[in-house]
């Protein structure tokens, strides 16, 4: 009876913790092989595309020439980071008359980490030490102006 109530135990721990795995998110509009074999350089255009694949996931910022179609599964696990479990990119590009010059597809190895410099691009307005916000506040309030319900000043009007 023993054996019987550990393998028992063993099940059902098994089975809690198949539960507890968390679901696989897919997202975008990733067109099929069949659909893309449909897409020939040099012959078919901007409408074409569009008709047989759909709208693209984005299209490119500067230049409207490449269109993506963008795929990703992700899993989230409770309150944690969502992992990237699959990408797959699918660039479509056109030259200048709206025909299809080339065919791009990325997947998850081929992506490349964008690490910013926060001191290339300055940010606006000047930057303030500690106390200069602390005592820059220092008279911007006044006790004689009513106050709203949302925290603001009542002026005319209000």
């Amino acid at each position: 009876m023993t054996h019987h109530r550990s393998w028992l135990a063993a099940a059902l721990l098994g089975l809690t913790l198949a539960s507890c795995s968390a679901p696989v998110d897919p997202r975008g509009n990733l067109p099929t092989p069949e659909e893309l074999s449909q897409i020939k350089p040099g012959v078919t255009d901007k409408a074409t595309v569009s008709r047989i694949l759909g709208s693209p996931s984005t299209i490119a910022t500067f230049d409207d020439s490449t269109w993506y179609y963008i795929s990703q599964k992700t899993r989230i696990v409770a309150f944690f980071k969502p992992e990237l479990l699959d990408q797959q990119v699918v660039a479509i590009d056109f030259d200048k008359s709206g025909l299809v010059t080339d065919i791009r597809r990325r997947g998850l190895n081929d992506r490349v980490a964008v690490e910013p410099n926060p001191n290339a691009t300055p940010a606006p307005g000047r930057e303030l030490t500690f106390m200069q916000q602390l005592i820059g506040n220092f008279g911007r309030f006044s006790s004689d102006q009513p106050t709203t319900p949302g925290g603001g000043t009542g002026g005319p009007g209000h």
